[in-house]
């Protein structure tokens, strides 16, 4: 049996509406413009994964894709979306560090 630090289907899919949400809400502050578009790409492909099929492969890899786009961004410029970012990023780890399926 493998390890998945996102449990079950329901874990996973409240994990990534999580995610988009936390990528979603940056778009209400003032983020500085390079950011904002490491930002934006990711916010897309995490809203892609909302509908996905529950491909574990699938999220992980668009995860790990995410997870990339947002150790670019540094600093935004607003501590609030930093922090957003920051626990983006967390959701995002956490998705691309499950097992792929047997």
């Amino acid at each position: 049996m493998d390890e998945n630090p996102t449990g079950n289907e329901a874990d996973r899919s409240e994990i990534i509406f999580e995610l988009h949400e936390e990528l979603a809400a940056t778009a209400e502050r003032p983020v500085e413009q390079t950011p904002s578009r490491y930002i934006g790409e990711a916010e897309a492909i995490a809203a892609d994964l909302i509908d996905a099929p529950t491909d574990r492969e699938l999220i992980r890899d668009r995860a790990t894709h995410i997870v990339s786009l947002l150790e670019n961004v540094k600093e935004t410029g607003d501590q609030a979306a930093t922090e957003r970012v920051e626990t983006a990023k967390t959701l995002a780890t956490k998705l691309s560090s499950e097992d792929p399926p047997d």
